[in-house]
Formats: C-alpha cells, structure tokens, sequence
C-alpha cells in the first residue's frame, strides 16, 4: 500500500524551491500583476505563501485555526518579498523535519489533521501556486514532474477528511478554486492536474 505522506518533507522542500526560483525572477514592474487567482496579484501571491509558511509553523508550535485566519493577509513581506519568502520556507521546512513533528495533530483550518498531512496539502498548495506565478510573469511554466505525478495520484488522500476539498463535488470553494469545465483528451497530465485545481492552462491572457 502507498504511503502517501512518505518523503513529505522532501517533496515539500522540492515544491517549495520551486516557488522559489520563479519569485527570483520577478521583475520590480511585475508584483502588481494579476494572477491566475483573482483575488491576488503577484506580490499578494507571494504573501500568501510567505505568512502561509509561518503559519502552519505557528500551527506546529501550538497555534490555533483561528490564529492562522486572523493572520492569513497579514503582510509577511516587508521591503524584501524574496528573502521573507526563503526565510518562511526554510524556517517551516526545520520546523516540520524536527524529531515526532509530522506525527502531531494540529488544529488545522479544515480540521485536525496530523502535520504530515497538513505538509501534504502545503506541498501541493506551493507546487500549484508556482504555475499561478509563473504564468502571472511569463516565466517557464513546467512543474516539477514528480510533484505532478504524486499530487495527481494522490490527490484525494491528501485532502482526505478535511472540511473542503478540491476533489469533493460539493464544497464552499472557500480556500480551492472549483475545477475547471474541459480538459482537451489529449492534455499532458500536468494540465489534467491543473483543470483538477481549477486553472485553465489552455488559455493565455
């Protein structure tokens, strides 16, 4: 039997480097730009991911789900998003490999779940948040196809269980954009995932 949450942290530190490298290449002139997620251009992206590392840290140490709400827009950046992202990253990537940390159960937003699978939906979340950057500022667009594989075949452990989900046919859409309508049969399955977690790579601005 698969393990789902085997290697999280590593997958966690791959999808999260990957954020990282298509944020370094941001141009001064592209962080007001808009996102495939409406409600946030580049710079509010990149705070999204930024205070959403420190905040499943503060989950780890404690910290409750309505801790992580209040917090979720407060601004983590500060003058310098890249080096407040990498710090976030690095400090949640310690914090979940410290000894017993992925056997805790946090009061996760969508439920109490154990660390490894909150990690899991991180990882995803990171992974598919890093097309959303990349096809905000043109930069290259390939995933991780590792990440891509295990997140489309798992798709449904790692968000089993919580109160919403990308999978679930019905749910509030609170925190998962609903999926997208049509996927072209012949879609790479890097696309097919993606349509999964409601963007359209098909279609450009």
């Amino acid at each position: 039997m698969i393990n789902t949450f085997e290697g999280i942290v590593e997958r966690f530190v791959l999808a999260g480097d990957g954020f990282g490298r298509v944020l370094r290449e941001v141009r001064p002139e592209q962080w007001g730009w808009p996102t495939p997620c409406a409600e946030w251009d580049v710079r509010l992206l990149a705070n999204h991911m930024t205070r959403g590392n420190l905040s499943y840290v503060s989950l780890l140490d404690g910290g409750t789900a309505a801790d992580f709400l209040d917090l979720r827009d407060a601004d983590a950046l500060g003058a310098d998003p890249v080096a407040a992202y990498t710090r976030s990253f690095q400090e949640c990537a310690t914090a979940f490999s410290r000894p017993g940390a992925l056997q805790q159960v946090l009061d996760y937003p969508l439920g109490k779940v154990t660390a490894a699978q909150a990690l899991a939906v991180r990882s995803t979340d990171s992974t598919i948040h890093t097309w959303d950057l990349a096809r905000a500022t043109g930069a290259d667009e390939t995933l991780d196809p590792g990440l891509v594989a295990w997140i489309d075949g798992q798709l449904e452990e790692i968000y089993a269980g919580l109160a919403e989900s990308p999978t679930a046919t019905e749910t509030t859409h609170r925190f998962f954009a609903a999926p997208a309508d049509t996927c072209a049969h012949d879609a790479s399955r890097q696309n097919r995932l993606l349509n999964r977690m409601g963007r359209t790579p098909e279609h450009r601005a």
